[in-house]
């Protein structure tokens, strides 16, 4: 009897294919999003030099207690790491969307940094 993959393992499966062609460099960090049932955090990633530049999520303590709906806090966090990022030095980014469909919280956070300066 084969045992069906957990929708988790299905995705870190996608994401180990992802990342087999999408790399951070110094000239251009990965921005990497985590997303969890109630939260959502993004980091920007220099692979070669194994270091976080910039990093924002739903758990910061200007978004905590809020009433927001999870689409309105990834819009923050899209925000906040795209502000952080450019007072790092970084214009510049590739999209690590993690295995994730780019819908919903994924694709508005990543709508949300390109509004605040990240080119991607």
């Amino acid at each position: 009897m084969t045992k069906a993959a957990s929708r988790g393992a299905a995705r870190q499966k996608r994401h180990e294919r992802i990342r087999l062609r999408l790399e951070g460099t110094s000239a251009r960090p990965r921005l990497a999003v985590f997303r969890s049932l109630n939260h959502i955090y993004a980091q920007v990633i220099d692979d070669s030099a194994g270091r976080t530049l910039a990093a924002a999520s739903s758990l910061e303590p200007e978004l905590k207690g809020g009433k927001q709906t999870k689409v309105d806090e990834a819009k923050v966090v899209g925000r906040l790491v795209a502000e952080r990022a450019r007072t790092a030095g970084v214009a510049q980014v590739v999209f690590d969307r993690a295995g994730y469909r780019y819908h919903g919280r994924v694709k508005t956070l990543a709508d949300a940094a390109r509004e605040a300066g990240l080119d991607f």
